[in-house]
């Protein structure tokens, strides 16, 4: 499996070298730089912790069903909490571009790779206005009141 760009996604626009660690949300996995394909890439067009819900279908014969269960034209969809729209509006993100060599396919999600060794970016690069950017991409961006609602119990 091979790819042509390797991305990386920050508030900080400073990063001239990514050191391999381990990371805070997966504390048993060893250390590694992250990266994420051109495909998977807007999974990270939202500020950092911003909780997000992302959908496509998985199969081109499944844009139909998706379409019609989603009440969209789009062939994604993503979806923030209202309280979150401000800080998608004004958050600066950056992608920082990677050379493949070096990376390899993370086996545990789609579109992940890394590196164990220290990897310089070849360029970085202001993602501007997120909401531009899902527009630019023909992704459906919902601002819901909650993600996580559970069902109340009527009894």
């Amino acid at each position: 499996m091979t790819t042509n760009a390797l991305h990386h996604f920050s508030e900080d626009p400073s990063i001239v070298r990514f050191v391999p660690h381990v990371p805070r949300t997966n504390p048993e996995h060893r250390r590694a730089v992250w990266a994420i394909d051109a495909e998977h890439a807007p999974l990270y067009w939202f500020p950092r912790d911003c909780p997000r819900v992302t959908i496509w279908p998985l199969r081109a014969g499944d844009v139909g069903s998706f379409q019609t269960r989603l009440a969209t034209t789009a062939s994604r969809v993503h979806a923030i909490e209202s309280g979150w729209l401000q800080r998608m509006r004004s958050t600066p993100i950056y992608r920082y571009d990677f050379e493949p060599d070096g990376f390899y396919p993370w086996e545990e999600a789609n579109g992940q790779w890394i590196a164990e060794s220290e990897v310089v970016p070849v360029v970085v690069t202001p993602m501007g206005d997120l909401l531009e950017a899902h527009v630019h991409a023909a992704i459906e961006l919902r601002i819901v009141r909650m993600l996580n609602a559970q069902p109340r119990d009527e009894t």
